[in-house]
Order: structure tokens, then C-alpha cells, then sequence
């Protein structure tokens, strides 16, 4: 229950940083907003680790396995990115189903063939079709708002 409920945390937290970002960028720009998006991660990241008791430290990083591992960062500026684009041109509800929906498709995919050193899971037919459902769910979506305007 514990994960759902952060899983959910998360979820709107995303949606309203997205948001957040896209304002953020209409008035300074997307390189500007996502550094500083970036930048004010990395003092609350260092904020906590200091008030959290220093667990680790940073040269544990020199010995992490499968150095590319370390590419979240990286990652993360390009989901900075891409979430304030999609945002700006398809508005939050419409961008965060196509984000979500890809969230769930490559998910489904590195569980499925054990990518990045998870644990392989079986295939799962009715996981297919709660996708379907997914992708169905925005066609309906896209139709709906479509023929309100």
C-alpha cells in the first residue's frame, strides 16, 4: 500500500512540475528553466543527504557496476526537456497520457526481456491488453476534447 500511495505522490508531483517547468521556460527559456530545474534538484538532493545522516558517499560512484548506470542525470535533463515541450504543445492532461503511456510500455518492455540487469518477468497476454485499454482510454481522451472546441 506504502508503494501505491507514493506511486500516486509521484505521479502528481510530475504532472504539476511539468506545469511548473513549462511557465518557468515560456518566460526564460527551456535551457534556463531546465538547468535550474536541475540545479535546484541537486541542492535539495544534497540538502537531504546531509540532514538524512550522509549515507554513502560520492566516491562509492567510481565503483558502481555497469557504468552506464550513471546516465540518470543525463536522463533526467532530457525528461526535463521533453516533459516542457510536450506540456507547451499538447497541454498537461494530453502530454502526461502519452508520458505515462510510454512510462508504461518501455517499463513493460525491460521487465518482459530483463533489460539493465532487472529480473526477468514472463509475458503476460492480459498485461497486453490493460495496455490496449491504456491506448484506447487516450483515443477516447483525444476524441472527447476534440469535440469540445
Amino acid at each position: 500500500m506504502w508503494g501505491i500511495l507514493i506511486a500516486i505522490i509521484s505521479g502528481a508531483l510530475m504532472s504539476t512540475q511539468g506545469v511548473f517547468n513549462t511557465g518557468v521556460t515560456k518566460q526564460t527559456g527551456i535551457w534556463i528553466s531546465a538547468s535550474f530545474v536541475q540545479f535546484t534538484a541537486l541542492i535539495v538532493c544534497l540538502g537531504a543527504w546531509v540532514v538524512t545522516g550522509r549515507q554513502g558517499n560520492f566516491t562509492s560512484l567510481l565503483k558502481v557496476n555497469n557504468k552506464y548506470m550513471l546516465l540518470g542525470g543525463v536522463l533526467g535533463a532530457f525528461i526535463t526537456y521533453t516533459v516542457i515541450k510536450s506540456v507547451d504543445t499538447l497541454g498537461p492532461a494530453m502530454a502526461n497520457m502519452f508520458i505515462i503511456t510510454a512510462q508504461l510500455v518501455v517499463a513493460y518492455l525491460i521487465e518482459v526481456f530483463g533489460i539493465c540487469g532487472t529480473e526477468k518477468a514472463p509475458f503476460e497476454w492480459r498485461k497486453l491488453v490493460g495496455l490496449g485499454f491504456v491506448l484506447v482510454g487516450i483515443i477516447i481522451f483525444k476524441w472527447n476534447r476534440q469535440s469540445c472546441l
